[in-house]
């Protein structure tokens, strides 16, 4: 009879590593502009980020899926592989979205910063409104 268990194991690791693989590849291709925008169009920086960011996504991931890997049971039977199946690529998946959100959160971050200092300082007021300490009034 043939282990239900390293069929899981099997089944796991190719799902994981093909989810993993198509998202970094997306975030890879789809983040350049995102990332130029960032470094001031600096084409060299964007693209030396890009891929250390991929390089690290792929580490931890890689890394997640390697220690998430043990069942805590042995599985008996089909219903019971899929079960563990689903639950162990449903982590991988919250894990995949997690970090896309984090890396979305922190350069939209570097992104209004550099906006921020970019922005043209405002201008002095032209003019001053009577009663805000600039000149007299009269109460009617």
């Amino acid at each position: 009879m043939p282990d239900t268990t390293l069929f899981a194991y099997l089944a796991y690791v190719t799902i994981s590593v093909g989810l993993t693989v198509w998202v970094g590849r997306t975030l890879h291709k789809n983040g350049r502009a995102f990332l130029v925008d960032v470094f001031h169009e600096r084409g060299d920086l964007a693209d030396s980020v890009n891929h250390l960011l991929v390089v690290g996504f792929y580490l931890v991931n890689f890394g997640y899926m390697s220690l998430a890997l043990k069942l805590a049971t042995r599985v008996g039977n089909a219903t019971e592989a899929v079960e563990a199946l689903s639950y162990k690529v449903g982590l991988v998946l919250v894990v995949l979205g997690g970090m896309h959100f984090f890396n979305l959160f922190v350069f939209s971050r570097i992104r209004s910063h550099k906006r921020l200092v970019e922005a043209p300082r405002p201008l002095p007021p032209d003019l001053r409104l009577p009663g805000l300490g600039g000149g007299t009034t009269t109460a009617g």
